[in-house]
C-alpha cells in the first residue's frame, strides 16, 4: 500500500519540512499532527478516508475512459493491474516472503481469475457507457451479494432485505431503459457486478486464514497475468504520455482501494456507507465536465432506486451484525483481554472497485 496512516497526511509537506526543520523538529510536527488526527471521532476520520476513496476512484475511471478513446479496454485493464501490482510488491514483501504463504492457493487463483474478469468488465463498461451509468450499475453488486451470501454462506435474509433487493433490481431494469435497445456494455457492467459479488464471498472465506496483504498481492498478480492475453491481442502502442497516464491510473487505483479499506477499518459501516455513494456524484460531474455526458431520466431514476435499496441493505446488515456482536459479547465471560469479534456477514463489507 502507498503509505501508512501516520505518513499519509504529512506526505505533501514532508519535502518542505525536511529542508527547514531538524529531525527533532520534524518528529515534534508529526506528533502534533498525530495527536490532532487521532483526536477526531473515528467516524469522521473514516468518512474522510471514504470521501478520498470515492474521489480517487472517479479520477481512475476518468483516466480509463480517456485512455479508452484510443487504447483497447483490455489494454487499459492490463496496465491498471500491472502498475497496481508493481506498487503493491514493495509493501507485500517488506515482511519477507513467508508473509505471502497461503494454505489456499486454489481459492486465491479462483479469486484472482474472477477479480481480473470483474476488472476487465468494469473498464469496458466505464469506457463504453457514460460514467454515471457504469458507476450506478456497479453498485448492483450489493444486490447480487445478498443472493450469493444466502446460497454459499447460508446467511439469513429476512423479508425486509428481500423486498429491498427486489426493489434494487427494479432500479437495474429502469437503467436498462425498458422498451429500448439495451447496450452490450450494460450487460458487461452487470456481469462485472455479479463477479464482484462472487469475489466478496471468496474474500470472506480467505480472510479467515490469510491477511489482507496476501489477498491483494495474489489478486493483483493473477489479474495482471490474466489481462495480459487479451491486451496483447488488441495491442495499440501507447505513447509516452499515455504510459504516464496509465502509470498514474495504477497508482490512483491502489490508493483508492487503500483509502476504502482504511475507511471501513476506522469507522462504522452504517455511518460510512452513504459516503461511498458520492462516487456516483463524482462520476456524473466528471462525465459532464470531461466527456459531455448528461444523465437522462432513466439513469437518474434507476440510480436513485439502486442507491436507496443498497444503502438500506447495507445499513440494516450493519445494525444486525452489531446486535449479534453485542449478544455474543454478553454471552462470553467478562475478560479484559477478549477481543471484539469482527462482523460475521459478507454483506457487512464489500470489495471496492478494481
Amino acid at each position: 500500500m502507498p503509505t501508512t496512516e501516520n505518513e499519509d497526511a504529512a506526505l505533501t509537506t514532508r519535502s518542505a519540512l525536511r529542508t527547514t526543520l531538524q529531525p527533532a523538529q520534524l518528529t515534534a510536527a508529526k506528533q502534533r499532527w498525530l495527536v490532532w488526527w487521532h483526536g477526531l471521532p473515528p467516524n469522521f476520520r473514516g468518512g474522510l478516508w471514504i470521501l478520498a476513496s470515492a474521489l480517487l476512484f472517479s479520477i481512475m475511471t476518468s483516466l480509463a475512459k480517456f485512455l479508452g478513446g484510443r487504447l483497447d479496454a483490455f489494454q487499459v485493464a492490463f496496465f491498471r493491474a500491472l502498475f497496481g501490482f508493481m506498487f503493491v510488491i514493495p509493501f507485500a514483501v517488506r515482511g519477507g516472503l513467508q508473509g505471502l504463504a497461503t494454505k489456499r492457493p486454489l481459492l486465491h487463483l479462483v479469486r484472482g481469475l474472477l477479480g481480473g474478469s470483474a476488472m476487465m468488465c468494469g473498464f469496458y463498461s466505464m469506457i463504453h457507457l457514460p460514467l454515471a451509468d457504469a458507476t450506478a450499475l456497479s453498485f448492483a453488486r450489493a444486490l447480487f451479494l445478498v443472493v450469493l451470501a444466502a446460497i454459499f454462506l447460508g446467511e439469513q435474509v429476512g423479508m425486509r432485505r428481500t423486498i429491498a433487493t427486489l426493489v434494487g433490481f427494479g432500479g437495474v431494469i429502469i437503467m436498462t431503459r425498458p422498451g429500448g435497445e439495451i447496450e452490450f456494455a450494460t450487460f458487461v457492467a452487470l456481469g462485472g457486478a455479479v463477479l464482484v459479488a462472487f469475489v466478496v464471498i471468496i474474500v470472506k472465506i480467505l480472510s479467515r486464514t490469510d491477511n489482507p496483504t496476501t489477498l491483494i498481492f495474489y489478486s493483483s498478480a493473477i489479474a495482471a497475468m490474466m489481462a495480459a492475453v487479451p491486451a496483447f491481442l488488441f495491442w495499440q502502442q501507447p505513447t509516452l504520455t499515455e504510459l504516464g497516464l496509465l502509470m498514474a491510473m495504477g497508482l490512483v487505483g491502489v490508493s483508492a482501494q487503500t483509502c476504502f479499506i482504511r475507511g471501513y477499518s476506522t469507522g462504522e459501516a452504517t455511518a460510512l456507507a452513504p459516503l461511498d455513494y458520492t462516487r456516483l456524484i463524482f462520476a456524473a460531474l466528471a462525465g459532464y465536465l470531461f466527456f459531455q455526458d448528461v444523465p437522462d431520466i432513466w439513469t437518474i431514476s434507476g440510480a436513485v432506486v439502486i442507491v436507496g435499496s443498497t444503502l438500506y441493505i447495507t445499513q440494516r446488515e450493519a445494525r444486525l451484525s452489531a446486535q449479534k456482536r453485542r449478544q455474543e459479547a454478553q454471552a462470553r465471560p467478562i475478560s479484559g483481554d477478549s477481543p471484539v469479534a469482527p462482523p460475521t456477514s459478507a454483506l457487512s463489507g464489500q470489495d471496492g472497485p478494481h
